[in-house]
C-alpha cells in the first residue's frame, strides 16, 4: 500500500473520529438535560407502602438518568391537601402527583375507572387491561381532557371492607350509617342508605374516634393497623367489594409530559411499572402478619352477608346504567373493562381459582 495514501486516510479517519466525538458529546448532553420535578402525594409518610410507591418511582428515575432527572416527593399537605393533588398538577402548581384517581370522581366519574369501581377488576385484571387491553390508552384519552397524563404506579390488591362500631348483618343495618368510603363507591352504597364521607387518610382516625362517622374503610391490615382503627371500632369486615384491585397513578401535567425527552418518558414509564409491581408485592408480604396481630388484639373479622353483597352489586349495576346514559366517555371505558372482566373470569375459574382453592384447603388442614 502507498504509505502516503495510508497516512492520509488514517489522518482523515482520525479527524473524523475526533469530529464524531465532538458532535456526540452535545447530543448526549441534550438527551440528558437537568430536570427537577415535584410530585405531591395524596398520602401521609406514615403509610410507608402506599406513600413509598412514589419514592420507589423517584429513586428509579434518578438512578436511570445518573441523577439528571429528579422527582422530589412531598407528602399530602406539604404542598397541597391530598384530595387536591390532581388539581394542583393540572394547574401546573406541581409537575406530577401520586394518587388514587377515584378521589376526583366528583369532577367526572370516569376518573374512578382508572383506579377502582365497585365489583370491577381485581389487581391482575387491572394490570392486564391497562397494559394489554387498551386501558392505558382509554384512560389517557380521558386524562388529556383534564390536562393530565397518567401512568399506573401501584396497587394494593383487594381491600378490606372496613371498620364498624356495630355488626352489619342485613341491608337494613346500613341505613343511616355515616361511613368514610373513598371514591365512587360512596355513590353506590348511598343507594342502600349509607351516608358516605370522603375523608383523607390522615383524618379518618379522629373522625371515627369522635363519632363523626360510624365506620371507615381504608386499605387492608397493614395500613389499617398503622392508622389504629381497631382502637375505636371493633368489627372488621371483608371483602372491600368496591376495591377489587385499586390502581394508583402518577398523574403528570400533560404539557410537562410532552416536553420531556423521549428517553425520560421511557424512564418514567418504566419506573412507574416498577413501583406498580413493588407495592403489590410489599402488601402481599405485610398483610398476613398484620392481620394476625389485629385479630390477636381483639378485632372481630366478619364477612359481608350474601344479602348485602347482592344488594350492593345490584345498586352498582343500576348506578352504572345511569351514568352510561349521560357520560359517553365513562361508558366507553366501562364497556371496555366489562368485556375484559368477562373473559378474565372465564380463564381465572379454570386456573387461579381451582389452584388457590385447593391450596387453601391444604392450609386449613394443616398440611402447609
Amino acid at each position: 500500500m502507498d504509505r502516503r495514501k495510508f497516512v492520509t486516510r488514517a489522518g482523515l479517519a482520525g479527524a473524523g473520529a475526533v469530529a464524531a466525538s465532538t458532535l456526540a458529546a452535545p447530543a448526549i448532553a441534550q438527551s440528558q438535560p437537568k430536570i427537577t420535578w415535584r410530585c405531591t402525594s395524596s398520602f401521609p409518610k406514615a403509610l410507608d407502602t402506599i406513600f413509598g410507591a412514589a419514592e420507589t418511582m423517584s429513586k428509579y428515575v434518578s438512578e436511570s438518568t445518573d441523577g439528571n432527572f429528579q422527582i422530589q416527593v412531598f407528602a399530602a399537605g406539604e404542598i397541597v391537601p391530598g384530595l387536591q393533588a390532581a388539581d394542583a398538577v393540572a394547574a401546573g402548581t406541581v409537575e406530577s402527583c401520586h394518587t388514587a384517581s377515584y378521589y376526583f370522581w366528583g369532577k367526572d366519574p370516569t376518573y374512578a375507572l382508572g383506579c377502582a369501581v365497585p365489583f370491577g377488576l381485581n389487581a391482575r385484571q387491572m394490570n392486564g387491561w391497562l397494559y394489554y387491553g387498551g386501558g392505558n390508552d382509554l384512560m389517557n384519552e380521558f386524562y388529556a381532557t383534564q390536562g393530565l397524563y397518567g401512568l399506573p404506579a401501584g396497587n394494593t390488591g383487594a381491600q378490606m371492607g372496613g371498620w364498624y362500631r356495630k355488626e352489619i348483618n342485613t341491608v337494613a343495618d346500613l341505613s343511616g350509617l355515616k361511613m368514610r368510603i373513598g371514591g365512587f363507591a360512596g355513590k353506590v352504597i348511598e343507594k342502600l342508605g349509607v351516608v358516605p364521607q370522603q375523608i383523607a387518610g390522615g383524618d379518618i382516625y379522629p373522625s371515627l374516634e369522635k363519632g363523626t362517622i360510624d365506620a371507615a374503610e381504608w386499605v387492608g391490615p397493614y395500613d389499617d393497623e398503622k392508622l389504629g382503627f381497631y382502637k375505636v371500632a371493633q368489627y372488621y369486615y371483608y371483602p372491600g367489594w368496591w376495591e377489587g384491585g385499586p390502581t394508583l397513578h402518577t398523574l403528570v401535567n400533560l404539557a410537562k409530559w410532552n416536553e420531556l425527552p423521549k428517553n425520560y418518558q421511557a424512564v418514567l414509564t418504566s419506573a412507574c411499572q416498577a413501583a406498580n409491581c413493588d407495592m403489590m408485592a410489599s402488601y402481599d408480604q405485610k398483610n398476613p402478619s398484620a392481620l394476625r396481630r389485629l385479630v390477636g388484639g381483639g378485632a372481630k373479622l366478619r364477612p359481608f352477608s350474601q344479602e348485602i353483597m347482592s344488594a350492593c352489586f345490584d345498586a352498582a349495576s343500576s348506578t352504572y346504567a345511569e351514568i352510561n346514559a349521560s357520560n359517553a366517555m365513562f361508558k366507553k371505558v366501562k364497556d371496555s373493562q366489562d368485556a375484559f372482566r368477562k373473559d378474565a373470569y372465564l380463564w381465572a375459574q379454570i386456573s387461579e381459582y381451582t389452584f388457590d382453592t385447593f391450596m387453601m384447603l391444604q392450609q386449613r388442614a394443616g398440611k402447609i
